[in-house]
């Protein structure tokens, strides 16, 4: 085997893709464990078929992510080369052009990703050069994770189940003490990471944001030790509370692999063994990383759930077709209902969304206004900065009852009294809907049922400053309950 001073010229690639961190990396450890120069690639691909373009939001968390992998490759010996194209033509000039020993990747589930890695794998078949791809951003093998009768899991429960039985999972693994660089590579195409055009310009709607994130794998790091330290205690009750930080906002580390679940589940079972967390909050916690794999696992065998409903009964639901008016105000946040305008406006503002205002918005759209959950889940992945293309459709499906383990049809988040149990002292709305923010408690929720004297008082002018409800709660939940009982009934 080569040492790591080696003159070779025979070249690893290691492919970057959801992973972008150097730490528990198995693609990065097995290239450098053979002494080889290393290749660090990242590849921007718009071009092959199936692959779906990064939102505007996940594209500016893209771009911080890549500048930091890139400062700790470069720490180690080997900087990240940046391309642009199709993934099947970028590596095969690499490999055309240059000496390579090995391509070495952690694997995907997307389709479109899953086909280019069969079709990598068939294309370099033939060739003298190691090809491997590893187990890194999953905690369980979507080939290997099956039920008793050998199928795949469709329900959340028993998935849990069977992967908190399979024990722990690997430890995290170390990152390589040092990389070596190749030497006169012929790299047509790499680009500067300006060049992928990643940041919004006009108008640069990001501003701020580098206060409220840093989109890195220190970042990841930081966000993991603060919620362990400092917030996990209460998780299990307060990560309903919008105003509270029992929340990770690990997510789209979690998304782009600036973390990996590994080193969560690992760094949480340590926390928790040494009684400086709870049992409740660590596994409910827990459970939320698993539905994250649950999604995965549907993905993988259920590769159309991103467009197609996962319960084929709701392909003849009645969607309102002449809601797109309704659409924008619930992008904008101004439906007229405070909870979700808040929900609608933190996503605008920050990239993000609490969780369980993502389930009160995304009924809200679905059950009051009667708009296909598809609609909601493009703007997520255009504005979410963890668009996840497992997570966000599994969940709007789940949202809209019409995917795996689905909530039931008759259940109607009633976003006033979602608000006033989950933003009682009206913290949340007040931080998002500030034209709200001198009207009391007991009418934050609902501001149209105080007296229009009390709302002059406090600066409010119905359909100025704040607008009415774009519906009536009780009729539009009349509305879609008929609506989801007559798909029932269809179905019988």
């Amino acid at each position: 085997m080569p040492g790591p001073d080696s003159e070779t010229n025979d070249t690893n690639i290691v492919w970057f893709r959801d992973d972008l961190r150097v730490s528990d990396h198995p693609a990065l450890a097995h290239a450098a464990e053979s002494g080889n120069p290393i290749l660090p690639i990242y590849i921007l691909d718009e071009e092959s078929e199936n692959l779906r373009t990064f939102g505007a939001a996940q594209k500016w968390f893209l771009y911080h992510a890549l500048a930091g992998l890139n400062s700790k490759l470069s720490k180690l010996g080997s900087p990240l080369q940046l391309f642009v194209g199709n993934s099947e033509a970028v590596l095969k000039k690499v490999v055309a052009n240059n000496d390579i020993s090995g391509i070495y990747w952690n694997r995907r589930c997307g389709k479109g990703e899953l086909d280019i890695d069969t079709k990598l794998k068939s294309e370099f078949s033939s060739m003298d050069f190691d090809l491997k791809s590893f187990q890194g951003n999953l905690i369980h093998e979507p080939t290997k994770t099956r039920t008793g009768q050998g199928g795949p899991y469709r329900v959340y429960t028993p998935f849990w189940r069977t992967l908190e039985g399979q024990g722990e999972p690997r430890a995290p693994i170390p990152t390589p003490e040092k990389l070596v660089a190749p030497k006169a590579l012929k790299l047509d195409g790499v680009v500067d990471i300006k060049d992928l055009n990643l940041l919004p310009t006009k108008p640069d709607w990001s501003k701020g944001w580098e206060t409220l994130w840093e989109p890195n794998e220190d970042g990841a790091q930081k966000r993991l030790t603060t919620f362990l330290d400092d917030e996990i205690s209460g998780y299990k009750e307060g990560r309903d509370f919008p105003g509270r930080k029992n929340v990770s906002r690990l997510s789209p580390h979690l998304r782009f692999g600036t973390v990996s679940p590994f080193q969560i589940w690992h760094q949480v079972k340590h926390k928790e063994a040494a009684h400086q967390i709870g049992n409740a909050d660590s596994e409910k916690f827990l459970k939320e990383v698993a539905w994250r794999e649950f999604s995965y696992h549907l993905l993988f065998h259920f590769p159309d759930i991103g467009w197609k409903n996962f319960q084929t009964r709701f392909d003849g639901f009645p969607w309102r077709t002449d809601a797109e008016e309704h659409l924008r105000i619930w992008q904008k946040g101004m439906t007229g209902f405070p909870i979700v305008d808040a929900g609608m406006r933190e996503l605008w503002q920050t990239g993000y969304m609490h969780n369980r205002i993502r389930m009160v918005v995304g009924s809200f759209l679905v059950k009051h206004l009667l708009i296909d959950w598809r609609e909601g889940e493009k703007w997520f992945w255009e504005t979410l900065l963890d668009g996840d293309p497992a997570n966000n459709t599994a969940s709007w499906q789940w949202i809209a009852g019409c995917g795996a383990d689905a909530a039931p049809y008759f259940r109607v988040f009633n976003p006033i009294l979602q608000g006033k149990k989950f933003d009682a002292d009206g913290s949340y709305v007040r931080r998002f809907v500030p034209e709200l923010a001198k009207v009391p408690d007991n009418f934050l929720h609902n501001p149209w049922g105080a007296p229009k004297e009390m709302l002059k008082q406090w600066g409010v002018t119905l359909g100025k400053t704040y607008p009415y409800p774009i519906v009536d709660h009780s009729v539009a939940r009349d509305r879609a309950l008929a609506a989801f009982a007559e798909l029932k009934k269809a179905g019988e």
